[in-house]
């Protein structure tokens, strides 16, 4: 039996961002296509197979302390997206605002897909999902700029439906409108 399920559900690639390290902000740049490899997007602010740990996980490591970097993609879902704007009162959310690296459509409750979880391309690229993403004030920063009144609201609406964090498992490819595959791990919910 395999420890990777593939779900009846895929995910529509419907945009593709690129956050540059030199400009030091979360702001997207929308590409037709990204080049990844096993430390991510060369170039890109999430870019490197180890980060300096940050306030997500200070329980467990001293801020700044180098681990694993788990979080070089920021994956969206379109559906959710249309949510989060609903509940703002904006017609909608451009993911350049959210430092997204993809918007997919076609999966439900995508922000909380299982942790391990895999979303695989046509060429084989594949990645694995982390953990949800949960909303902070960086994106409501950069939606107040362009649209005054509305970054405050941000987080509210965006609980639940920030997306995923994920990494590169197996490089390659992503070119805007293909179809991403997804397989969970094959395991019981934990029930201590």
């Amino acid at each position: 039996m395999p420890v990777m399920r593939e779900t009846e559900f895929q995910g529509d690639v419907t945009w593709i961002g690129y956050v540059p390290a030199a400009t030091g902000g979360l702001r997207s740049e929308q590409q037709d296509e990204l080049t990844l490899g096993f430390d991510g997007i060369a170039g890109e602010r999430h870019e490197g197979a180890l980060r300096a740990s940050c306030v997500r996980v200070r329980n467990l490591h001293p801020e700044g302390t180098e681990i694993r970097n788990l979080r070089q993609i920021s994956i969206l879902s379109e559906e959710e997206l249309a949510l989060i704007a609903a509940d703002m009162g904006m017609e909608r959310i451009d993911p350049v605002h959210l430092g997204a690296t993809l918007v997919l459509r076609g999966i439900p409750d995508l922000s909380h897909l299982p942790p391990s979880s895999r979303l695989q391309g046509p060429d084989g690229v594949t990645l694995t999902v982390d953990i949800e993403n949960r909303p902070c004030i960086f994106p409501a920063k950069e939606i107040e700029k362009d649209h005054a009144g509305f970054g405050p609201k941000f987080k509210p609406a965006a609980t639940g439906r920030r997306g995923v964090m994920a990494w590169v498992e197996r490089p390659g490819v992503l070119k805007a409108g293909e179809t991403l595959r997804l397989f969970v791990p094959d395991q019981p919910a934990w029930a201590p």
